[in-house]
């Protein structure tokens, strides 16, 4: 079980919560609550002494518990896929 003292020890040796939450088992984010009391995902008004607490990050805290979103642009699967459908519908073929 993760305590705030192995997370502020481990922060203290300049690791990150990704790092922290990994070597202890845990998510990042619940490795940043155990250490600090204070949710990664923002939630909720932090105050000036809560910000003065050991382990807090001044920003980007909401980034451990959610990951960038990924939106391509395209697929190839999906074009290979409305290739095929097209080939198959004999009036979506040019020239009909």
């Amino acid at each position: 079980m993760a305590s705030k003292e192995m997370v502020l020890h481990l922060v203290g040796q300049g690791r990150g919560y990704q790092e922290i939450g990994a070597e202890l088992g845990i998510p990042a984010g619940q490795a940043y609550l155990v250490g600090t009391g204070l949710p990664a995902d923002g939630g909720g008004t932090v105050t000036r002494a809560q910000r003065q607490r050991p382990g807090v990050l001044p920003s980007r805290s909401q980034a451990l518990v959610n990951p960038r979103e990924v939106n391509p642009t395209s697929s190839p699967r999906v074009h290979h896929w409305m290739r095929e459908r097209a080939r198959a519908d004999g009036l979506a073929r040019p020239g009909r």
